[in-house]
């Protein structure tokens, strides 16, 4: 009996211990990644780079040092980093926008990852002379975009909505179908599945409609859960915990837990915070994602750099310079061929630089690590898959990522989001004004001077003068803000619209929720 209780203190210590080891390390990544983001705030030179790509500068500099911050595991990326970067990215991504280049975007996702996956196979296993099992596998891994950096960059920068949603579009999807190519690509030589045809096309319905069937089934449930009840600190942990809950409840049925995530944020962004959440309770689940996103995106790319083995690299030079120009080659004739397809169907041209750009901006992340770390022991490979996959990601990162704003510019895809911002900035500086003056007109303070009133909505009223002369020498110089205003002012009339049916289901006067009927209305 003492023995015992022994080994229950013991085993109760040594978890305390690991518990303790655990909080410190993650204490001091957050640390890091936080003193990272200072940065371009101290030295304006920082601000040239993306903040992403300077996590990964100074994880590059840490693993210099040889000063591991924490181990990545593929456990680590899969289960707790990537719901919630997927969430976020579907829960801000519009349906509106997202319907009008399905298809391309589906064609990206599922015959580009095939075209990458077997061009990247082919040119290692001819050019290198890896086993095919071994090519096919480090093709899945590098198969999956991971373009955050990018994306990030081109709201900063005022890119074009359409090139935004092609980029995200694709990586959304098609991390899915890299994720269900490589499970199958490792249970392959396991003996686990059947190549052909038809077992392939099987495993990839069943994989992806459990996944869309099930993250359905949660973004539907908790939209109309939530419109029963107005509590934002509820509904914010409830997408939270939809986000884990889909991923996990999917990926334990046998589909494609990102897939189940994917569809779970876009029912949620674009349904249920309609029809369930007042637009108060929007904005504070929507900054909640945005923190969050920023927070697992500082310690990811912190953890990448950190995790460099230079001397692996080093070892695998020749195999990495292979596939980095594997995967650009093939990713530049999937786009190419896949975009002229796509345009012949639906008479919507993706231009040229458009192209150009989706394919310089298909940088490789988290995704393409966490599979190649996924690899079974069993395989003998292991190492140079892992060596090779971290070499281009770093490669895709640095290279690519430090030269899209450049590109960006040579092709005159830059926009006007700044000037946007500013236009936005003092046209709700304006309307704060002249709801300061509506309350002036209706209080009834006792004890204050009227004429002090006066004075006060003089000074107000000059303030909102001089604003509106600002707003009006900015659009004289820049015309296209008017359609800007306009598209801003239409937007406004459907939020209207829309919250209105939401509180008549939410007040139990209608039954369902109903599809704006501006939305022809004001696009004809």
């Amino acid at each position: 009996m003492q023995f015992l209780t022994f080994l229950i203190m013991i085993e109760s210590q040594v978890g305390e211990l690991l518990i303790a080891t655990n909080l410190k390390k993650f204490l001091l990544v957050l640390s890091v990644s936080l003193g990272v983001a200072t940065l371009p705030q101290v030295f304006s030179w920082f601000r040239q780079i993306p903040y992403t790509l300077l996590l990964v500068i100074v994880g590059l500099g840490l693993a210099i040092a040889d000063v591991r911050l924490v181990t990545l595991s593929p456990g680590l990326i899969l289960l707790i980093f990537l719901p919630p970067l997927l969430f976020e990215a579907a829960w801000n991504l519009r349906w509106q926008e997202l319907k009008k280049d399905f298809l391309p975007i589906c064609l990206y996702a599922i015959f580009g990852v095939v075209i990458s996956v077997l061009g990247i196979a082919i040119g290692l296993n001819q050019l290198v002379g890896l086993s095919l099992t071994t090519a096919l596998l480090i093709g899945a891994s590098l198969s999956a975009t991971d373009p955050v950096s990018v994306t990030a960059l081109f709201r900063e920068l005022g890119v074009g909505k359409r090139l935004v949603t092609l980029m995200e579009g694709e990586s959304l999807f098609n991390d899915g179908m890299a994720v269900v190519a490589f499970g199958f690509l490792v249970a392959l030589p396991l003996g686990k599945a059947e190549l052909g045809l038809q077992p392939i096309l099987i495993e990839f319905c069943t994989v992806v409609g459990i996944g869309v069937a099930v993250g359905g089934l949660i973004g539907f449930g908790i939209s109309y859960l939530t419109q029963r009840f107005d509590l934002p600190m509820v509904e914010q942990s409830l997408t939270l915990v939809s986000a884990y809950g889909a991923y996990l409840i999917v990926e334990d049925l046998g589909g494609s837990g990102v897939i189940g995530v994917v569809t779970t944020g876009l029912i949620l962004g674009n349904f249920g915070s309609r029809i369930g959440m007042n637009p108060r309770t929007r904005i504070i689940v929507s900054e909640f994602w945005e923190f969050l996103a920023f927070f697992v995106n500082s310690i990811v790319f912190l953890l990448i750099g950190d995790q460099i083995r230079f001397a692996s690299l080093g070892e695998n030079l020749d195999i990495i310079f292979v596939t980095v120009i594997a995967m650009i080659l093939m990713r530049a004739l999937a786009l190419y061929i896949l975009s002229q397809f796509s345009t012949l169907i639906t008479k919507s041209d993706i231009t040229l630089p458009e192209q150009t750009i989706l394919w310089w901006g298909g940088l490789r992340g988290s995704v393409s690590i966490a599979l190649a770390l996924s690899v079974p022991n069993i395989l003998a490979e292991k190492e140079e898959i892992i060596a090779t996959v971290f070499g281009v990601v770093l490669f895709t990162l640095l290279a690519q990522g430090l030269t899209i704003k450049p590109l960006l510019e040579k092709l005159n895809l830059l926009g006007d989001g700044g000037l946007k911002e500013q236009y936005i900035e003092l046209m709700a500086r304006c309307a704060a004004l002249e709801r300061v003056i509506e309350y002036l007109k209706t209080d009834n303070t006792p004890g204050i001077d009227p004429e002090f009133y006066r004075y006060q909505e003089t000074l107000i009223k000059g303030e909102i003068s001089n604003v509106q002369s600002k707003i009006k020498e900015l659009k004289e110089e820049y015309p296209n803000l008017n359609e800007f205003y306009y598209e801003q002012f239409r937007d406004e009339l459907l939020a209207v619209e829309a919250d209105t049916y939401a509180e008549f289901v939410r007040s139990g006067r209608l039954n369902k929720e109903l599809a704006p009927m501006l939305q022809d209305v004001l696009s004809s």
